[in-house]
């Protein structure tokens, strides 16, 4: 008998105590930064600096969301490399205000369709009535994710294809990131 990968969705603690707020993040101009394409399992590339302002200041995370964009230390890029994700994730370099340590957006570069809708809480679809062409056949809400482990394959990091807001990860990368002690992440299996 073989036992099924587990995976969780990783999340910021946004309840750790004195914990930093990151903002939107701007590039050189001072421009804010469309977000929703760091969601879409795409290699990105950018002219200058991103960075991101901090309001409140407090303790600096190794692993934080901002926009739903997942912003982490060189720590954390340093354990993805040793876990042989590369090829998984891009890591785009980004200032944090008032931090001289180096920060990158941690940028998932796959997408995979398997929510398992029968074990979801509650799954609502986008349909012709809402009037939002682009989006129908697409997720509108999905409560209580989880995922079909069959549809996956050997992904370790990705995002759920018509639920993006969700950064997924393999319980492998799960160990890893609590052994390594690194702040500010939290999972919830899915």
């Amino acid at each position: 008998m073989t036992t099924q990968t587990k995976y969780y969705e990783l999340y910021d603690d946004v309840y750790a105590p004195g914990r930093w707020h990151l903002r939107m993040p701007v590039d050189s101009h001072g421009e804010w930064i469309d977000t929703w394409q760091f969601k879409e399992g795409k290699v990105l590339e950018f002219e200058g600096p991103i960075r991101f302002p901090v309001k409140p200041a407090g303790v600096a995370l190794e692993y934080s969301l901002s926009m739903g964009i997942p912003v982490v230390h060189r720590r954390v890029v340093s354990l993805f490399e040793r876990l042989g994700l590369e090829k998984e994730v891009q890591f785009i370099p980004a200032g944090v205000e008032g931090q001289p340590e180096p920060y990158f957006i941690l940028n998932t570069l796959q997408v995979i369709k398997c929510i398992d809708d029968a074990r979801c809480e509650e799954v609502l679809y986008w349909g012709p009535e809402h009037g939002e062409p682009e989006y129908v056949g697409e997720y509108r809400n999905v409560v209580g994710l989880k995922v079909d482990p069959a549809k996956i394959g050997n992904a370790n990091i990705f995002r759920t294809w018509g639920w993006l807001v969700t950064l997924v990860v393999s319980e492998r990368v799960k160990l890893a990131m609590e052994q390594e002690g690194i702040t500010g992440a939290r999972f919830i299996e899915v």
